[in-house]
């Protein structure tokens, strides 16, 4: 018999949501607990009141035995000083023994044990009158007839230690039978609880596993077919959607979503093979464009040619005496040199700032000096090790975009200087500035292409930004801060220490 044919029955039985099922479970057992708890609360309180009764009796006769020593002792200190105080602990005392008799009850306890006790209280008011009758003779000043009663009280004193005596001891032995029955019925009782507590136990397991399959077996069946889902198989059943609670609820909607699923990946198939078309037609033609622009490259003048071309000017130019021609045309070879020197990736922070001196020269001789360019350079970093081109385009960028066309002052700053375990590099100008919007898609590689006549050299920020991430492998190398409209723009690289 199937899992699922043998709790049928049991469905019908248990309610309709998830947590009700849950609920019942645990009002179940914890029913089952608290029965069990009386069920032992009970036989062992009904037990420990047994034994209270068995040894008071003992304690009782000890206590009626101690009292009868007060009231002899008592007795013999007022004779000895006839002093209020010593009849006034007599009295008390006397009272005291006639209270702890008065309370014992010992019917049904046996013949013998009844018999002891009747003695008792038979000597003890005979005694306790002599007593009387002592304290009488003492205070009327007879001599004679108090020492007689004393020694008659004396002798009743003994007779009752005697009794009391005798009848402590048949009560023990009385009491010790009764133990071993109160013994065997403790054993009895630990049977019958560690039957009850197993019997218990079983039926908490039978409930919990009764109910706990015929809510989680629905859920059991739905993990399997999500796994099928989650793997790939999409030809799975629907599920047996058989309980109203929560369980068949995401049952019915999982059925729909495998259909929705099937019809979105038909859909979805269908889409890839159309962009994958559109995506083959699209490199063709990105291809046939590369070949064009590699034909038009290759038409442009040759590196070397302009170099000895521009050398041969500047050797021209100091034959002839123009200094500044001369220097300007140096600095050109220079910074195109730098420039066309794929093959150096790596150099130091003194040649990139001094490509940036010869590209900042250029552009003052070409604008009249109108850009006023200050160096505030650790040399202790000079010699560290740094990616080519880097910053240079970003002085370009500062022209091109922060200081040219305003109408005050342009000015650039280059500073190198020390930030904790980093070197710092900031170039700062006092141009248009930047919005926060402008800021964020630099930092996140969000350039623009370049339009046709643009004059900068297709570097940009966004390809600055990448290689200094992937040249020291880290990703806080590059922040832009910017006062606002007008206000100038800090673009700052954080280098890290050499170790």
């Amino acid at each position: 018999m199937s899992v699922r044919t043998r709790f049928a029955g049991l469905r019908k039985f248990i309610p309709g949501t998830l947590e009700g099922k849950l609920i019942l479970t645990f009002l179940l057992t914890s029913t089952l607990i608290f029965l069990v708890n009386i069920f032992l609360f009970i036989n062992i309180n009904n037990a420990i009141n047994r034994i209270d009764r068995v040894y008071s009796s003992n304690v009782q006769i000890s206590a009626l035995s101690d009292a009868l020593d007060s009231v002899q002792n008592d007795l013999t200190a007022y004779l000895n000083t006839k002093s209020t105080e010593s009849l006034g602990s007599f009295y008390e005392s006397e009272g005291k023994y006639d209270d702890i008799a008065a309370s014992m009850d010992f019917a049904g306890s046996g013949d013998e044990i009844e018999v002891s006790f009747t003695n008792v209280l038979a000597i003890s008011d005979n005694y306790l009158s002599v007593c009387e009758e002592t304290l009488a003779s003492k205070r009327g000043r007879n001599i004679q007839r108090y020492r007689e009663n004393y020694d008659d009280a004396t002798e009743l004193y003994g007779y009752l230690q005697s009794y009391i005596y005798s009848l402590n001891n048949a009560q023990l032995r009385n009491n010790s039978a009764s133990y071993t029955a109160l013994s065997q019925t403790f054993h009895t009782l630990e049977l019958i609880s560690m039957f009850v507590l197993i019997a218990v136990t079983l039926a908490n397991l039978l409930i919990t596993l009764m109910t706990t399959r015929a809510t989680t077996g629905p859920m059991k069946e739905l993990v399997e077919e999500a796994g099928e889902i989650g793997d790939g198989n999409f030809d799975v059943p629907a599920l047996d959607v058989r309980t109203g609670d929560e369980i068949g609820v995401v049952s019915a909607a999982f059925n729909e979503m495998v259909v929705s699923i099937k019809g979105y990946i038909a859909k979805i198939r269908e889409s890839m093979e159309n962009e994958s078309r559109m995506k083959e037609n699209e490199l063709l033609m990105d291809s046939h464009l590369k070949e064009a622009e590699l034909k038009y490259l290759q038409a442009q003048i040759n590196p070397h040619f302009l170099f000895n071309t521009l050398n041969a000017g500047a050797q021209l130019s100091m034959m002839e005496g123009a200094d500044k021609t001369y220097r300007y045309l140096q600095n050109v070879a220079t910074f195109f040199r730098n420039k066309t020197n794929r093959e150096k990736q790596v150099t130091t922070l003194a040649d990139e700032i001094s490509l940036v001196d010869s590209y900042i020269y250029i552009i003052n001789v070409r604008f009249s000096g109108s850009i006023v360019y200050e160096k505030r350079v650790d040399e202790d970093y000079l010699n560290v090790s740094f990616p080519s081109m880097i910053l240079q385009p970003i002085i370009e960028n500062a022209i091109n975009h922060g200081v040219r066309d305003i109408t005050w002052l342009a000015r650039i700053v280059l500073s190198v200087y020390k930030t904790g375990d980093f070197i710092t590099i900031s170039v700062r100008d006092n141009g248009r500035g930047m919005t926060q919007e402008q800021i964020q898609n630099v930092l996140e590689g969000k350039t623009q292409v370049r339009a046709k006549g643009d004059e900068t050299n297709g570097v940009g920020l966004g390809n600055v930004v990448s290689r200094m991430k992937l040249f020291y492998k880290c990703d806080d190398v590059f922040d832009i801060t910017s006062a606002g409209q007008d206000k100038g723009t800090e673009v700052l690289l954080y280098v890290p220490m050499p170790m």
